[in-house]
């Protein structure tokens, strides 16, 4: 029989994941805006049969530029460029709802999925923080609530708009002179609380319909998102436990939505710190956390947490009186999160800095290669995940040491493919997903 097939998406961040990963001797405290860097890391990730990468994106410089490497390419054009440089694996972009308009982002998207045969997707966020707001001319950021409304309108328009073609619009007779069919275009027209949109897209429909719909929310409304849209979810948890029950609600959630189940990828991130030997590992670990400041981990918690700078004490535990998460507009599954950490494990600030310092909130674990794959394959058959949000501590030999001395054990185990194959396949297909039906299409008659 065979095994049920592990997803894996690899997330690069610059030089890693870790904060402090760009002070080791091995980084390159430039990469973030080298090219050759991405193109290295993109085809490391193929090699390893990945089904895909993912670039975060914000609107806003975060944080303090003497933390670590900070801003980052524009993602869907120099995922554009990594389109030429690989063959199989998907292109997965952050791109915001809340500051953007949905014809420019629809057409982008679109464009992608064509230059890359059918490989692009679109991890929708709604964007937290008065910074980024402040970056379009608001004063503050719109409610949560407010900005899962606005995402959701815009997730209708965008979807109108990939559909304004329908699949066979081009007729390309050259002896009649017709190029395409009119009453297969359909202008969106859409009047919203939102958005105002009138014409069809200036792209045709593309080799997916349209992109793999990615979401990482995991507040309630977040949630509410996935369930409706959610092709494939990047998660959060700390423990098993967690991560199981996040896993069977968010898939009852879209059943109750009337979707088919299996059409929800969920995909836990994990931090992989390996070493030869379990010591090793635990010292490389070590290592980064030794190069953490812990000035910056500190304004970021109170940024976080949402108090007064020098509210907190490094060697003191978080304060007893924390707003509860409905009091939170930001980040608000981040916020619980964090927070439930803190207190679980009975964490110092400074402490709770190290365990964020990997991967801000992520799951992270120092092992061996064989540890690793023990975890991941624990996960996977316990109904906690579809797969893995792959997040090296440092870039690229994290991920070198996870394709070379991980996936070989995968394979072994029957949970990862040994090849792509020789058809080039869609992203959704690599997802086990179907292409959607466009809503303008007739279906043919029954004989």
């Amino acid at each position: 029989m065979t095994r049920r097939q592990l997803h894996l998406n690899a997330f690069l961040m610059n030089t890693g994941h870790h904060e402090a990963s760009w002070r080791l001797p091995e980084s390159d405290p430039y990469a973030h805006v080298d090219l050759a860097h991405y193109v290295r890391l993109a085809r490391i990730a193929e090699r390893g049969t990945f089904d895909s990468l993912f670039l975060a994106d914000g609107p806003q410089l975060w944080g303090s530029v003497g933390q670590r490497p900070a801003g980052a390419l524009e993602p869907v054009t120099l995922l554009t460029a990594l389109a030429t440089a690989t063959e199989h694996i998907g292109l997965i972009a952050t791109a915001s709802t809340s500051y953007n308009s949905p014809y420019n982002l629809a057409r982008k998207f679109a464009t992608l999925d064509h230059l890359s045969g059918g490989r692009a997707g679109w991890n929708i966020v709604t964007t937290a923080g008065a910074e980024a707001a402040r970056n379009f001319g608001l004063d503050a950021e719109p409610a949560h609530a407010e900005r899962y409304a606005r995402a959701a309108e815009f997730l209708d328009v965008a979807l109108k708009l990939w559909d304004s073609w329908e699949d066979d619009a081009i007729v390309a007779d050259k002896a009649a002179g017709v190029w395409g069919d009119d009453a297969k275009i359909h202008p969106p027209r859409h009047q919203g609380r939102y958005f105002s949109v009138e014409g069809a897209l200036n792209v045709p429909r593309t080799p997916q319909g349209y992109p793999l719909l990615v979401q990482a929310g995991s507040s309630e409304d977040g949630k509410r998102f996935a369930a409706r849209y959610a092709e494939a979810v990047f998660t959060a948890q700390q423990t098993i436990e967690d991560a199981r029950a996040f896993y069977a609600d968010l898939k009852s959630r879209t059943v109750a939505a009337g979707r088919d189940a299996d059409h929800i990828k969920v995909l836990p991130g994990i931090v992989p710190v390996i070493g030869s030997t379990e010591a090793e590992a635990l010292e490389n670990e070590r290592l980064l956390e030794d190069h953490i400041v812990h000035a910056h981990g500190v304004d970021r918690l109170e940024r976080l947490l949402q108090l007064a700078p020098g509210t907190l004490e490094l060697d003191g535990p978080l304060p007893a009186d924390l707003p509860p998460e409905s009091a939170i507009e930001g980040a608000k599954s981040r916020y619980t999160l964090v927070v439930e950490l803190a207190r679980r494990d009975r964490l110092t600030v400074r402490q709770l800095i190290g365990r964020l310092g990997g991967g801000r909130g992520h799951l992270t674990f120092a092992g061996t290669p064989e540890q690793v794959a023990d975890t991941i394959e624990l996960w996977f058959d316990s109904g906690a995940a579809d797969g893995f949000n792959i997040m090296p501590a440092v870039l690229p030999s994290g991920l070198e040491a996870f394709v070379d001395h991980v996936v070989p054990i995968l394979r072994a185990r029957g949970l990862l493919r040994t090849e792509y194959g020789g058809a080039r396949r869609t992203l959704r297909e690599r997802y086990g997903l179907p292409r959607p039906a466009n809503q303008h299409a007739i279906a043919p008659a029954l004989v």
